[in-house]
């Protein structure tokens, strides 16, 4: 078999993430980049096809780094719009017990594609819904992602903690913690790949402080340290979650966090809002991702994460879609622009550039998830590269590209380019067809909200 060698040539611009020079495009051997071929130069290295990307402009693929794909299923749900983050989640809760394997097989589906055609290479996904009859939740979404392409991390969410033992959940969508620990293990050993280029990564992920035991919180440190994956919960979302932890456990969230040993640099934490200077500073010297999930933290009036202040502590920064009921949206090109304007409210326009908020999306969420083989252009790196195509009505008059595809509102990619493969061409994926996952879905989205009626 021919080996691939393919140049591509020429692009309008080039967005890195790390100030090499690519001008006149890359050579791609295989499932990586093996040379960046700087403005005014030709290829050093041969090559057996040349694609003209003059038309294009060039980022790594994009990374989202907190998701919940089961909330498709519930996007714009009446009962629920209008809602702060506690009453919100008490509504849907009652919707969601009525998740099944083909809903949620489904729904993996769905969200994906919908990140891919936005310029996503590598999805992450948050679940920690199981009532009775999906118990091998994690197990469906590998399936799913099967056909797509797509890298992929997979949280074993978990949820404990049930209204009859102060929690927020009902009874009916939490787990006992042997059987959390047990499955745990179980979906690291059979598909968390730890080499170079893997498709498929599992963390951990207790659902948040108040759907949660203390004694499962530690135990699930335990487990990771053990089989060195990473950790990833909800935290400080929202002041009610503050008062809850005070409440039940007589501090604030993260000292509760520390109290339970995930204060470590293989921890990512959702929103990261509320947080006190001390605090930002102490996650800063632990080396704590945060996922930064603008949209939904407008949506649902949450607040604004300190991303500057968290970053300049020490913490990793990348950028997150969060899920469908609460965005309402799993585009991340469209959530590295509001990024930029969320931001600029706090940090002012020569601070946030399209530039940081694309690095936040590339090899900031590569550094969230522990990821230095992709998020960024360069030799030796994964060949995960999106596409996009400025020849559209929203871009026409903009001057410079890379600013343009935040500014003027990028919201699909022509093409994605995911280890050296393309799987998505002219803005559909090469082998999914969308319609026939977007029926399928409405079906079921339509069965899990009238269930919850009847």
């Amino acid at each position: 078999m021919k080996e691939q060698k393919i140049w591509l040539k020429s692009p309008k611009a080039v967005f890195t993430s790390n100030n090499v020079d690519a001008g006149a495009g890359l050579i791609i051997h295989n499932n990586k980049i093996v040379e960046c071929v700087a403005s005014g130069q030709i290829p050093l290295s041969d090559y057996n096809e040349a694609i003209d990307c003059s038309k294009y402009v060039l980022t790594p693929g994009l990374i989202n780094t907190h998701h919940h794909f089961y909330q498709t299923l519930t996007r714009c749900l009446p009962q629920a719009i209008n809602k702060p983050l506690f009453p919100w989640l008490k509504t849907l809760y009652k919707v969601w017990q009525n998740l099944d394997e083909d809903m949620l097989h489904s729904a993996t589906q769905l969200a994906s594609l919908e990140l891919m055609l936005s310029g996503t290479s590598m999805v992450c996904d948050h679940h920690y819904v199981f009532p009775d009859g999906l118990s091998e939740a994690i197990d469906i979404q590998v399936e799913a992602l099967s056909s797509l392409g797509c890298r992929a991390m997979l949280t074993r969410g978990s949820m404990s903690l049930g209204e009859s033992s102060g929690g927020l959940p009902p009874d009916t969508v939490v787990q006992k913690q042997e059987t959390i620990i047990q499955d745990s293990m179980r979906l690291i050993d059979t598909y968390h790949q730890r080499d170079e280029g893997a498709f498929i990564n599992i963390a951990l992920a207790p659902c948040s402080p108040f759907s949660v035991t203390t004694e499962l919180m530690i135990e699930t440190a335990k487990v990771a340290k053990e089989h060195n994956v990473l950790l990833h919960t909800h935290l400080a979302e929202t002041e009610d979650e503050n008062a809850f932890c005070e409440r039940e456990y007589g501090m604030r969230p993260l000292a509760y966090l520390e109290k339970c040993n995930w204060l470590t640099p293989n921890t990512w934490l959702a929103h990261g809002i509320h947080f006190s200077q001390e605090e930002i500073q102490l996650l800063g010297q632990n080396q704590v991702g945060i996922a930064h999930c603008p949209t939904s933290n407008m949506l649902l009036a949450s607040g604004i994460c300190p991303t500057i202040e968290l970053e300049k502590a020490g913490c990793k920064i990348g950028i997150a879609v969060d899920g469908s009921a609460s965005n309402d949206c799993s585009n991340l090109a469209q959530e590295v622009r509001q990024s930029l304007l969320q931001q600029r409210l706090k940090y002012g326009a020569e601070i946030i550039t399209a530039e940081k908020v694309l690095t936040w999306a590339t090899a900031g969420s590569a550094s969230v998830l522990h990821r230095n083989d992709i998020g960024e252009i360069a030799p030796g790196k994964q060949a995960d590269i999106a596409f996009f195509d400025l020849e559209e009505l929203r871009f026409s008059g903009a001057g410079c590209p890379i600013a343009a595809i935040v500014t003027c509102g990028a919201y699909k990619v022509n093409k994605l380019m995911i280890a050296g493969k393309f799987v998505v061409e002219d803005s559909h994926h090469v082998s999914a067809i969308n319609e026939e996952i977007m029926a399928k879905h409405l079906a079921l989205a339509k069965q899990i909200q009238q269930a919850s009626v009847n």
